[in-house]
């Protein structure tokens, strides 16, 4: 076997023995084969790739309308998340179940939801998500990239990953602050936990 495909094949057979999904592998060997002539490098795609595979998994064992729903890209291990759901809720499940990866670094979810709140609802959600992104950024304890935000009819979703407690219970106590939140839902993981 030429010793250029080698790495593919271990690849291949290392996601089937993963996760299952044959369509996946073909994806991941072709990013991996792209990999060699663009400046991501061979084993960030790698890496990426086997990310996009996991995530597609977790969407899969989850709730499977979220692999047929959402485009899931990953860059240097940050998720970009598009497409439409029909409620919040589908959104911010898409979110928690990207954060639970290893290897993933931020997740940005530009999912669409079909099913709408009132104007006034969706003024207070923006505005306060924008507050918070404000106070994450702002504080130099916090590494705001590491977390995302959700905030729907009042209450704050948050997930991501997190240094040490100390830096979790800093995000959680600054969306607690926020003059509209009426709940604050907590996903954050810490570094030291153990993420697929």
């Amino acid at each position: 076997m030429n010793s250029a495909l080698k790495p593919v094949a271990l690849l291949s057979i290392l996601c089937l023995l993963l996760s299952g999904c044959a369509g996946a592998v073909i994806g991941v060997g072709t990013a991996a084969v792209a990999a060699t002539s663009t400046e991501k490098g061979f084993s960030t795609s790698v890496s990426d790739g086997l990310i996009f595979t996991k995530i597609q998994d977790k969407f899969l064992q989850a709730d499977s309308s979220l692999s047929t729903a959402l485009d899931v890209t990953v860059n240097d291990g940050a998720v970009l998340l598009t497409g439409k759901v029909k409620t919040p809720e589908e959104k911010i499940l898409a979110t928690r179940l990207s954060w639970e990866v290893r290897g993933v670094r931020e997740v940005v979810n530009e999912v669409q939801v079909t099913d709408k709140s009132s104007l006034k609802d969706i003024a207070k959600d923006v505005a306060a998500g924008a507050q918070l992104r404000a106070k994450l950024i702002g504080d130099s304890k916090i590494s705001s990239l590491n977390f995302s935000i959700d905030i729907v009819n009042g209450i704050v979703y948050l997930s991501g990953v997190a240094r040490n407690t100390e830096e979790m219970n800093r995000v959680v106590s600054h969306a607690r602050e926020l003059k509209f939140a009426k709940q604050v839902v907590n996903y954050i993981s810490l570094l030291s936990d153990q993420r697929d």
